[in-house]
């Protein structure tokens, strides 16, 4: 039964690839970019969060996903209707 090789640190492929070794087939091409988070904090009114546990409620979500998702989706419409500037 052959002995499989335990997969190489990422220093150790980094090490690979300053030899000038490929380290192409350690890399999938099936990767996720995560974008830095920054906390902050917003008031909202008794009404709104009512209107927001509803719908997380009814979707089964949390509060932060449906307010993430509304805000995406306000940012989102707000770049489509703003007409873009002529230089001149």
């Amino acid at each position: 039964m052959p002995i499989k090789s335990k997969s190489p640190t990422a220093d150790e492929i980094a090490e690979m690839a300053t030899r000038g070794e490929d380290v192409s087939r350690f890399f999938t091409g099936q990767f996720t970019v995560v974008k830095p988070v920054r906390r902050v904090n917003i008031d909202l009114t008794e009404g709104m969060l009512r209107e927001l546990d509803a719908r997380a409620a009814r979707l089964n979500v949390s509060r932060q996903a449906v307010i993430k998702t509304l805000l995406r989706q306000a940012l989102d419409d707000a770049t489509r209707t703003v007409p873009k500037r002529r230089a001149g």
